[in-house]
């Protein structure tokens, strides 16, 4: 680390104000404090409650997003294997899944920051951290087989229109994560239908090559086909039986996350992981998560009693596990910059995003997955929520005062 810091100090006089390099001072700073902590002071009063900055904050961030990224990487690995029939080792698993996953990270984190350095350098201030973590929740929460230069498209309209025209990190409204696939579901419905990437096998058994072509549908795009339908057709049946003991999306299966789906939304067990991280650091809100979980079992109740479909006759906790919602939960609702602020209104907040996460997914099987569309709008209901929170003490406390 020493010899880092010296070559950094070394530099650095060719980037400050009079060098060679000075027009690009804001990104060797970003560079500088993400290494090592700035070496900046306080002038004035300050308002510091602990020495974690939000660089650090993003870094414990992406550590709790470790879990799910190794196992998504496996599992694409595991998938591919298990359609050949072939067995292979945790390595062999990793290589393929790695070769579908890392340029999806490289574009992600390539164009999002190269905008971010555009917007900082045109507007003389550092570069934010809060694409850190975008950029790597962004690919978790992709169809592994979309198109890269969809990935760019999609991530340059996140950070522009969803974050930078807002005046950046920490003013944005929506999750940028989110809005990169609400982007990618409206303008390129098919390649966001509920399907996950495989493999050719016909291409592919002989040769063993990891090829494109052929794909299956995720637990929520089989159960988007049934909607409609009467439950006891035999077509209804089949689906029915892969949510069974022993079927492909088997309550088992879908907590370890053995079954098709985007990269990181697979397993509980990994994403719970990562849940414990943000809890135990305090940057993940525990209110949040507890009450969208709790949304999601009442909405998954209710509609387990009225058993109009077979959508509906899944059990509350296999409707929690399957899709994005528990990564919905734990990674995406809790986003304290588009999250309620207010604890009461965190209550309120991640509930109703829970209930109406299961809500939209069965009762609109053109959105298979509910828990993108219902965060989103949970967002920018999120400023109202805290709004009458805050109003409803101020009225308490004039009550009291006009009762002394």
């Amino acid at each position: 680390m020493k010899a880092l810091h010296k070559l950094i100090s070394s530099v650095k006089p060719h980037f400050e104000e009079g060098g060679k390099l000075s027009k690009f001072w804001v990104v060797f700073d970003s560079l500088e404090t993400f290494t090592f902590t700035p070496g900046h002071v306080t002038m004035q009063g300050s308002h510091i409650r602990d020495g974690i900055d939000l660089k650090r904050t993003m870094f414990f961030v992406i550590v709790s997003l470790i879990p799910a990224l190794l196992f998504g990487t496996w599992n694409l690995g595991d998938q591919y294997y298990a359609s050949l029939g072939q067995e292979a080792d945790l390595v062999a698993k990793m290589l393929i899944g790695a070769a579908k996953v890392v340029p999806l990270i490289f574009v992600s984190y390539g164009v999002g920051l190269g905008i971010e350095f555009i917007f900082a350098a045109k507007r003389g201030h550092g570069i934010n951290e809060g694409f850190l973590v975008s950029g790597m929740l962004i690919p978790l929460i992709m169809p592994v087989d979309v198109p890269l230069w969809m990935v760019a498209v999609a991530v340059a309209f996140a950070v522009i229109i969803g974050k930078e025209v807002f005046g950046g990190t920490g003013m944005n409204i929506v999750n940028v994560a989110l809005t990169s696939r609400a982007f990618l579901f409206f303008a390129y419905p098919k390649q966001m239908s509920g399907e996950i990437w495989i493999h050719d096998v016909a291409a592919s058994k002989g040769a063993n090559l990891l090829v494109d072509g052929h794909t299956g549908a995720t637990a929520l795009g089989h159960l988007a086909g049934t909607v409609g339908k009467v439950a006891e057709t035999p077509a209804v049946q089949n689906v029915m039986a892969l949510f069974a003991d022993g079927g492909m999306f088997s309550l088992h299966n879908c907590i370890i996350g053995t079954i098709p789906g985007s990269i990181g939304e697979t397993s509980v067990i990994a994403i719970l992981i990562g849940a414990v991280v943000l809890i135990t650091t305090g940057i993940g809100s525990l209110r949040i998560m507890a009450s969208f979980l709790a949304g999601g079992l009442v909405m998954g109740f209710l509609f387990n009693l009225m058993g109009m479909n077979a959508f509906m006759a899944i059990d509350p906790l296999h409707q929690i596990v399957i899709g994005g919602f528990m990564f919905g939960m734990v990674f995406m609702a809790t986003d304290p910059v588009t999250a309620a602020s207010t604890n009461t209104g965190k209550y309120i907040y991640g509930f109703l995003g829970g209930l109406f996460s299961i809500m939209i997914r069965v009762f609109n099987p053109a959105y298979p997955e509910g828990v993108m569309m219902a965060i989103l709008f949970m967002n920018v209901m999120a400023p109202l929520i805290d709004h009458y929170v805050l109003q409803s003490n101020i009225n308490r406390r004039q009550k009291r005062l006009q009762n002394i």
